[in-house]
């Protein structure tokens, strides 16, 4: 770590977070990079006590703020805080996660040194249940979510988009900060204007952050819903951003139903569609290691849960 530590804001957009947030908190004030300026929580209306246990921190630290987020908005949370953030850099930090002690250490020398716009590593997803831990394994696996390395690792070096984010204040304020007409997917269309703008996103896979995952298939069902249609929504806003795997799901999904439609209307050939998918699903669950059973069969479900709900979003998601 170089000898200068120049000041950074942590931005962290905060809803429906009480079970979670007291950790969340925790692991930032436990960082060892010695210029943290500023813990800056923007709390959106919540249907728990997340804002008053977000209140009960100032009194702990005096460098946590916290500020309203009447829109719910991520996007519009997080500008909000990098409006009041003095820091060099802003790094955004989710109330549903937890960074390890060297985290803002680790990604100050990665930008310094490397001097991206944007910093970034791993959504280590873990389960403190059956479900959980079935979920966490779909999405570090590559069958689950594609080649994105931000899921499950690789070299270090430039990439598409990473998970959080460690940003150059004076790039993002320059950029615009979030779009806030996206719900989700405001991160990557982020870093799409940043590669626009000539400098790098890069992925540094020692940037490990802890994720739990949804815990039913219901609120799985809708998360990957979401994640499909405002995707939809960022490649129609720039079509030059679209990657092989945001094109899979929605075909997949269009040939799984098509082909069970017709099988029943034309030919039981046509079931050789989503039988292939169904057979893809069991070769991919066999293949994970170090799996129990019961979380073995949950995840039968689980990756056309993920899949098809993206696809559905992708193609039909609708709305604001």
């Amino acid at each position: 770590m170089t000898s200068l530590n120049p000041p950074v804001s942590i931005l962290m957009p905060v809803r429906n977070a009480a079970k979670t947030l007291e950790n969340a908190v925790h692991s930032i004030r436990s960082q060892t990079y010695p210029e943290i300026s500023e813990i800056i929580l923007a709390v959106a209306p919540s249907d728990d006590p997340t804002e008053s246990i977000a209140e009960s921190f100032k009194i702990e630290d005096n460098r946590i703020q916290v500020l309203s987020n009447p829109s719910g908005k991520t996007a519009t949370g997080l500008n909000k805080a990098a409006e009041v953030a003095n820091g060099d850099y802003l790094i955004r930090v989710d109330s549903h996660c937890e960074i390890p002690p060297g985290y803002v250490e680790d990604a100050i020398e990665t930008i310094v040194r490397t001097g991206a716009g944007n910093v970034g590593g791993i959504q280590k997803a873990i389960g403190e249940n059956t479900f959980q831990k079935a979920v966490a394994a779909a999405m570090t696996s590559r069958f689950g979510v594609g080649n994105s390395k931000f899921h499950y690792g690789g070299e270090e070096g430039p990439t598409d988009t990473v998970y959080l984010g460690v940003y150059d204040a004076i790039l993002f304020h320059e950029l615009g900060g979030f779009d806030e007409t996206l719900v989700r997917n405001q991160d990557y269309e982020l870093n799409i204007r940043i590669r626009r703008a000539e400098r790098v996103v890069w992925f540094n896979p020692n940037l490990v952050v802890s994720y739990f995952p949804r815990s039913n298939f219901f609120e799985l069902s809708s998360q990957y819903f979401q994640y499909g249609k405002w995707k939809r929504k960022v490649v129609v806003k720039d079509i030059r951003s679209i990657k092989i795997r945001q094109i899979i799901p929605p075909l997949n999904f269009l040939t799984f139903f098509s082909g069970t439609i017709l099988s029943v209307l034309i030919h039981p050939f046509f079931l050789f569609l989503p039988l292939t998918y169904v057979f893809a699903v069991l070769i991919a669950c066999s293949s994970i290691p170090k799996l129990k059973l019961r979380q073995r069969l949950r995840l039968i479900l689980i990756f056309p849960t993920m899949h098809l709900s993206w696809g559905l979003g992708f193609l039909f998601g609708i709305g604001k």
